[in-house]
């Protein structure tokens, strides 16, 4: 490792202890208004945060002689597409926060990570045993932390489920999109598009009141600035230099941070067996994603001997 390699780390654990922290604010601020109202704020004022990142990418681009990145018809369709699954999952994830706990809500929508590689079967991407494996544990783990002895599982909690699978979708049509566009000015229209849809159904839906705004507004700017934009920013930032192992550990520690958020600023408790769910479905996580990685370098110097020069 190198120095490069350090600083990504610290930028990643920084930005999983903004996303983590950022379920206290999402409730925090439904203490003043509706979720509809809260979400779609909060990614208006995101996606302003991204402008000043937008001029300073082009600008680099302009003085060395290429062109900068542009809109067009292919680009917009599929950040609204990607806009839309945004809204139903940062919204399912909102609402369930007002039936469940953040830190049941942090380890339920962190389920993605396993869900990612499951729902990439249906579109011919291979899957790990190791997966497999992380997706029984993390199974095994919301078990304990979500159903009661009553063999009852809090309306919330299925929310966040429901919020995670649109979240693995979310991921894979990123991964499609930001290989054929710019990740900036994606994320720019995805969150104009969640704001919009999200601003429309409050105006539906909710109360509008300024003064709730104003009461609210602490809990807006920390998801918006900080969780969408500055976080977002970072995450960009490090994974150029990240090593994958070390992004794939790091990320999932989102989840333990809402965890200890709630913990510190909302006094939630964790049961022994929430404790141990909660343990089972972050080694869930980590397994699925570590497993992988470390099965394909161990693939990979018999694969460069066997295989023709210049196959990737």
């Amino acid at each position: 490792m190198n120095l490069r390699h350090y600083r990504a780390d610290a930028l990643m654990l920084i930005t999983a202890l903004i996303w983590g922290s950022t379920f206290v604010a999402q409730r925090l601020g439904m203490d003043h208004i509706g979720p509809f109202l809260y979400t779609g704020l909060r990614f208006a004022i995101g996606a302003l945060t991204l402008l000043p990142l937008i001029w300073l990418l082009r600008k680099p681009a302009a003085e060395n002689g290429l062109r900068p990145a542009r809109l067009s018809r292919p680009m917009l369709l599929g950040s609204l597409v990607l806009g839309l699954v945004l809204t139903l999952g940062i919204n399912l994830q909102q609402i369930g926060l007002m039936f469940t706990t953040v830190t049941n809500s942090g380890f339920i929508t962190g389920l993605y990570v396993i869900l990612v590689p499951v729902f990439g079967l249906f579109i011919g991407m291979r899957t790990h045993k190791g997966t497999w494996a992380g997706a029984v544990m993390a199974l095994v783990g919301m078990v304990l932390l979500s159903v009661t002895a009553e063999f009852t599982v809090a309306p919330g909690d299925w929310l966040q489920l429901v919020g995670a699978c649109f979240w693995a979708v979310h991921v894979l049509l990123v991964g499609a999109l930001a290989s054929r566009y710019d990740p900036i000015l994606v994320s720019f229209v995805q969150f104009l598009v969640c704001a919009a849809v999200s601003l429309a159904l409050a105006v539906a839906l909710e109360p509008i009141n300024l003064a709730a705004i104003t009461d609210a507004l602490p809990a807006i700017l920390y998801g918006g600035i900080l969780a969408v934009g500055v976080a977002f920013t970072l995450q960009v930032v490090a994974q150029k230099d990240a090593i994958t192992s070390h992004a794939a550990i790091i990320l999932s520690l989102e989840a333990v941070f809402a965890a200890l958020a709630g913990w510190l600023i909302l006094g939630e408790t964790l049961t022994p067996r929430g404790l141990l769910g909660c343990a089972l479905m972050l080694a869930g996580m980590l397994t699925a994603q570590l497993v992988p990685i470390y099965l394909d370098r161990r693939r990979r110097p018999a694969a460069v001997q066997q295989e023709p020069a210049g196959h990737h």
